[in-house]
C-alpha cells in the first residue's frame, strides 16, 4: 500500500471546532473545519449559548453544521424535569431563530443518578430538535456500560457521540474507541474528543478508526481593559496557529 493511500483517512477525518469566543468561527472556517460546537462556559465544561452568539457563528461560518450546545448549567448530568424543560425551550427557541440556510445540530446529554442514559429526558430532546441531528456529549465517558448505551441512544435517535472513552484524554482509551467505532458504524458516529491536539490527532485517527475529532484551538489574549478585580487578566480564545497545525497534522 502506497503512502498517498495510507495517508487518504487521515485527510478525510472531520474536524469539529469547539469554541465560545467571538471570531473564532471565521477562523475555524478559514483553516477549514467541518463542523463547530458552539458553546458558553468551557471553564465549567460547556454550556448554552446565547442566541446571539448562534447567529453570530452560523453567519461567519457559512457552510458549516453548527451544533449546539444544550446543557442548562455547569456540575453533573443527571437533570431534574424543570432543567429539561429549559433545554427544550433552548432547542426550541434556536430552530425558530435560525436562518432555512444554517445547517443546524444540537448536543445533549442527561443521565440518571447510576450513570446510565436518561432514555425520557433523550427522547425529549430528540424530539425537540426535530430533524437537526443529536450528539450525545461528553456524559457519555460516565456510562458504565457503553456498548449497551451506544445501542439505546441510536433506538433514541441519536445520530453521534462524542466521547473519549472514559475519564482523562482519549489516548488513554483507544482500544476502546476503537471498538466504539465499530459497532457505531454509520448509524452513530463516534466523534472522538478529549484531549485530542495536533500532535496527537494522527495517532487517535489511526488507532480508532474514527472519521471525526472534536477539539478546541486554545489560544491566550492579554486583556485590554481594566476592571475591578473581575478580570484575571487574560482569556482563552480560538488560536489560528493551532487551528492550522491541527489541519497539518491531518494532511489537508
Amino acid at each position: 500500500m502506497t503512502a498517498a493511500r495510507l495517508a487518504a483517512p487521515l485527510a478525510e477525518t472531520l474536524v469539529e471546532i469547539c469554541l465560545e469566543d467571538v471570531g473564532g468561527a471565521r477562523l475555524a472556517a478559514e483553516a477549514g473545519a467541518d463542523a463547530l460546537e458552539v458553546c458558553a462556559g468551557l471553564v465549567d465544561g460547556g454550556t448554552t449559548p446565547t442566541l446571539g452568539f448562534v447567529q453570530h457563528c452560523a453567519a461567519h461560518a457559512p457552510g458549516l453544521e453548527i451544533r449546539v450546545l444544550v446543557r442548562v448549567r455547569a456540575g453533573d448530568f443527571v437533570h431534574s424535569e424543570q432543567e429539561v424543560d429549559v433545554m427544550v425551550a433552548d432547542i426550541e427557541a434556536v430552530r425558530a431563530s435560525a436562518d432555512g440556510s444554517v445547517r443546524l445540530g444540537f448536543v445533549v446529554g442527561t443521565l440518571t443518578p447510576d450513570g446510565t442514559v436518561d432514555a425520557d429526558a433523550v427522547r425529549r430532546l430528540v424530539a425537540a430538535s426535530a430533524d437537526a441531528p443529536v450528539t450525545f456529549h461528553k456524559a457519555f465517558d460516565s456510562v458504565p456500560d457503553k456498548p449497551s448505551a451506544l445501542r439505546l441512544l441510536g433506538d433514541l435517535g441519536v445520530t453521534r457521540v462524542l466521547t473519549s472513552g472514559g475519564a482523562g484524554p482519549a489516548v488513554d482509551h483507544l482500544p476502546l474507541l476503537a471498538d466504539l467505532v465499530r459497532r457505531g458504524g454509520d448509524d452513530v458516529r463516534i466523534a472522538v474528543g478529549g484531549g485530542v491536539r495536533p500532535g496527537n490527532v494522527a495517532q487517535v485517527v489511526t488507532e480508532t478508526g474514527a472519521r471525526e475529532v472534536h477539539l478546541r484551538a486554545p489560544g491566550t489574549v492579554v486583556s485590554t481593559g481594566v476592571s475591578a478585580g473581575y478580570d484575571e487578566g487574560s482569556r482563552s480564545v480560538t488560536s489560528a496557529a493551532v487551528l492550522a497545525d491541527v489541519m497539518a497534522a491531518l494532511g489537508r
